[in-house]
């Protein structure tokens, strides 16, 4: 390839993940991240079945029932602490 047809590569591209996000309420919590959007919204199902097979669990234990979103995010905009939630949403009895 000729030195004169270079090939650019944008670097914001490479910042765009998916972000797989629990909300309660007024909190939200990002649940785990993707580098594809397919891969999220594969996440986003699995959740979203976890929670309506423990319905009835989670509303005999008072725990709150999370709603699953799909949302682009940059790598800089996710907290310095994040992990990841588990299926329900919460730990130890509190939504994480």
């Amino acid at each position: 390839m000729p030195v004169g047809h270079l090939v650019s590569v944008s670097r914001g591209e490479d910042d765009t993940l998916w972000a797989v996000v629990a909300t309660v309420g007024r909190t939200s919590r990002i649940a785990e991240v993707y580098r594809s959007r397919a891969q999220a919204l594969a996440d986003r199902a699995w959740r979203a079945q976890q929670v309506s097979a423990y319905a009835d669990f989670l509303s005999r234990s008072r725990q709150p029932i999370p709603h699953y979103s799909v949302t682009p995010i940059r790598r800089a905009d996710l907290p310095r602490k994040w992990s990841p939630l588990p299926a329900l949403g919460f730990l130890r009895g509190q939504f994480v």
